[in-house]
């Protein structure tokens, strides 16, 4: 690690807290235990509040001041729901440091996380972003690289049958963990580290997008503009998965999902893979849905598709970068 200059941080760390009080300042205390940890790191913690309007904002403001007046947090009250790009380029704005580690508030830390991956980040000066490993609580590893979401592989999902996914294995999104370097499109912004050249480089992040999608997008940006990401399986941090979001339960379920997150979509679509891209994937998925009708023929139930999303998945296909269709009052 090298030494600071006298204005600039080695890292600011950038959490959004939208009525997760408990669980923000559980992801700070575990932040602030590993700081800590490492020897003559220079770092500050922001908690952006994503206007919760549920007085979490003022239970971690209390908590803060009862630290002392030395604590590295700085609680940022943001005037609108800004989404998850809005927020994080609110926490990323506070401060200047040589990195910042974008961090979900349903996360905490493994001891040793920032020696790791700021060991690796500074081993590596070509590569613009760092992916953690990302686990249950118990260690089991979780899938957080990917490939570009593309046609191919919302034919995949559409169909989302065994024979269809193996024959176009190279478009399926997840990734074997752990991933070939090479292979790593993106990776999960639940929690990952950015170089502050590339962020000066590229800019902040989408605030186009309000959840879903902004972190394939950065990471595209980031490699169109030759920026490479490297996985970090040395640097652990526990992720509890949807502590204030609804879609990936909503999913599982099978129940519809929230306008906005098919607005994320066609914007990547389009950004990715120019204006045909909407069109193009939306095509491949009800392709792939007939596909799925096929299993009948072989005594097999067809897998059930998301509420509505047949017609859901032409939201903002028209116009896929405007409106981002977010909730009422953000």
């Amino acid at each position: 690690m090298t030494e600071s200059s006298r204005n600039t941080l080695d890292l600011v760390v950038s959490i959004i807290n939208y009525r997760t009080a408990r669980l923000t300042l559980d992801c700070v205390a575990s932040v602030l235990a590993d700081i800590a940890r490492t020897p003559g790191l220079a770092a500050h913690v922001v908690v952006v509040d994503n206007a919760s309007g549920d007085g979490s904002d003022a239970v971690i403001a209390d908590w803060i001041a009862g630290q002392g007046p030395d604590l590295p947090v700085t609680l940022v009250r943001s005037p609108t729901n800004s989404g998850f790009s809005g927020g994080h380029n609110q926490g990323i704005a506070a401060r200047a440091a040589r990195f910042y580690l974008v961090l979900n508030s349903d996360a905490v830390l493994r001891p040793g996380f920032f020696a790791a991956i700021l060991a690796a980040a500074d081993a590596a000066p070509a590569a613009g972003l760092f992916a953690p490993r990302l686990e249950d609580e118990d260690g089991t590893g979780q899938i957080s690289c990917f490939r570009f979401p593309c046609p191919m592989s919302e034919l995949i999902r559409g169909a989302c049958t065994g024979p269809v996914t193996r024959l176009l294995a190279r478009y399926d999104v997840p990734l074997d963990m752990p991933p070939a370097a090479d292979r790593i499109g993106w990776a999960s912004f639940a929690c990952i580290l950015l170089r502050a050249e590339m962020v000066a480089a590229i800019g902040p992040m989408d605030e186009g997008y309000f959840l879903y999608f902004e972190d394939a997008e950065y990471c595209l940006r980031a490699r169109r503009a030759g920026w490479s990401i490297r996985y970090v399986p040395e640097a652990r941090a526990v992720h509890f998965r949807g502590g204030s979001a609804p879609v990936k339960s909503l999913a599982k379920a099978r129940r519809r999902l929230p306008p906005y997150f098919y607005a994320s979509r066609s914007r990547f679509l389009r950004q990715a893979h120019g204006p045909a891209g909407p069109v193009a994937a939306n095509l491949a998925w009800h392709f792939g849905r007939a596909l799925a009708q096929l299993r009948v023929l072989a005594g097999k139930p067809r897998p059930r598709a998301v509420e509505a999303e047949a017609r859901d998945i032409w939201i903002n296909v028209r116009h896929p970068l405007g409106d981002r269709r977010a909730p009422e009052g953000s």
